[in-house]
């Protein structure tokens, strides 16, 4: 029947019981939403660390360098955190790159010099540690600290992924017949004739390129890894040498912008390795951003020691060390003082400077902060992170800071606060230089500050534990010996 205007409205039916309930459940649900939301545990920060090889304190724009083109590391240091006395945790590579991994200066660490040693079943490492904080670990480009089928191998070691030279002298080599990915050999269509037992040698026919090969690699990592956190360490070679190649060394495609300069020809490979090195840097900060993961990554970029006299180049040419003393395999500032830059958008104040004295060791503790995990105990390395976000009221100074090394008759030295000692040889006579004053180390002011030689002298006996894979050389004695 058709209802008249003036017919009462019938009574609301009322819904069912189970309706009613349901009901109350949903505007339940809906109300807690942004609660729960509101609650969840963000994602962790992805850490890119980006490595060079033998690159100078001086070598990019941003540190002094007026000849060779470094725009995107450039950027990188306006965007982040430039820091000016960051050390390597060697003047050499595999020593070094193994204070980066374990976060124990090479007083402690396994690796103290050169050589085909493999890191232990028992030395723990970055990925080790992040990989238990629920990352997702990739090594691309060289690696130095074990050799194939070794429990130092990057897979045995926390890697998930692996992609590039093992072997350091292997590593020489920018025309390898091979590379590694995980621990199988990939052939390469480069030709090396007198190709070494390591791989290495020089080529004489280039068809690939290694270090493009890494930024390849690199994409496809940062790629297939967004979902989730990820700790990427990209070590490139560029600008080593090929010491095998000898005088021609400097091993590059092509001499970019610096083909038509009147520069001796190992110096344009070396000003080409560099701007191509900081070319793919640029691809791969480029990526990041493409992914939407710049504001949540930490870039970190670094070199493992400093400049180097070999494949032809001359380190004055282009003032590689800048106002530092000294070169690869000294232990003066010019050989472990190395350019260090930070970024992450929103947390790292950009385009500003830190003088915090910090060293390769400190990466570990580092990442485990940047993770929310504790550190392992023992280590020499303190995390760096309240600096690089430039609280530095909150970052903890080192007592001091210790290298010793092996060759060239061999080499202690330590700093602490603004004094840094140098013995060479090992356990010798102490040179004594005021950093803050002479950056340079220009002025031996050991006669005149005995008091800070027996402390400096101090550091030197309690840091070194003797190893027996690394022997003292004649003429060098161990701290403390009469």
């Amino acid at each position: 029947m058709k209802r008249l205007d003036s017919d009462p409205a019938p009574a609301p039916r009322r819904p069912p019981f189970w309706a009613a309930i349901l009901g109350a459940i949903l505007l339940l649900g809906a109300a807690l939403l942004p609660v729960a939301g509101a609650g969840a545990a963000p994602r962790k920060p992805n850490l890119l660390f980006i490595l060079a090889d033998d690159l100078g304190y001086g070598d990019l724009g941003c540190y002094g360098q007026k000849q060779i083109r470094t725009p995107r590391l450039d950027r990188l240091a306006a965007e982040g955190r430039r820091f000016t006395q960051f050390y390597a945790g060697s003047t050499v590579c595999a020593p070094s790159r193994c204070a980066l991994m374990t976060g124990l200066h090479t007083g402690h660490c396994t690796i103290r010099g050169n050589g085909r040693v493999d890191l232990r079943p028992e030395d723990l490492t970055v990925p080790e540690v992040l990989k238990k904080a629920g990352y997702t670990t990739g090594l691309v480009g060289k690696w130095g600290l074990g050799q194939e089928g070794s429990p130092g191998a990057p897979n045995r070691k926390g890697f998930d992924f692996f992609f590039g030279y093992l072997d350091q002298a292997h590593a020489h080599n920018y025309y390898p017949t091979f590379l590694y990915r995980n621990e199988a050999r990939v052939p390469l269509p480069n030709v090396v004739p007198d190709e070494g037992p390591a791989g290495q040698g020089k080529a004489s026919v280039r068809k690939v390129y290694s270090p493009d090969l890494m930024t390849q690699e690199a994409l496809s990592f940062i790629d297939r890894s967004r979902e989730q956190p990820f700790f990427l360490y990209l070590a490139y070679t560029l600008p080593h040498a090929n010491n095998e190649a000898r005088k021609e060394g400097m091993e590059i495609p092509d001499y970019g912008p610096y083909a038509d300069r009147d520069w001796p020809t190992p110096q344009k490979g070396l000003a080409a390795m560099i701007t191509r090195l900081d070319r793919e840097i640029g691809a791969i900060l480029d990526r990041l951003k493409e992914r939407g993961l710049d504001d949540n990554t930490l870039v970190v970029f670094s070199s493992d020691n400093g400049p180097h006299r070999e494949g032809g180049n001359d380190p004055d040419y282009f003032d590689s060390n800048g106002p530092l003393r000294g070169i690869k395999r000294d232990l003066y500032e010019g050989g472990i003082r190395v350019p260090t830059i930070v970024r992450w958008p929103g947390h790292v104040p950009a385009g500003t400077v830190s003088e915090h004295a910090g060293s390769f060791a400190d990466l570990l503790p580092t990442a485990a902060e940047l993770a929310g995990v504790p550190a392992p105990p023992r280590l020499d390395g303190i995390s760096f992170l309240p600096a690089a976000l430039g609280q530095e009221g909150k970052q903890r100074p080192h007592e001091a800071l210790y290298w010793e090394f092996y060759e060239k008759g061999s080499a202690q030295a330590a700093r602490m606060g603004n004094w840094k000692g140098v013995c060479v040889p090992f356990g010798g006579e102490m040179e004594l230089y005021d950093l803050k004053t002479d950056p340079g180390e220009t002025r031996n002011l050991a006669g005149e500050h005995p008091d800070v030689v027996r402390k400096l002298r101090a550091v030197m006996e309690r840091e070194h534990v003797p190893s027996p894979l690394w022997k003292l050389p004649p003429g060098a004695k161990r701290p403390g010996a009469s």
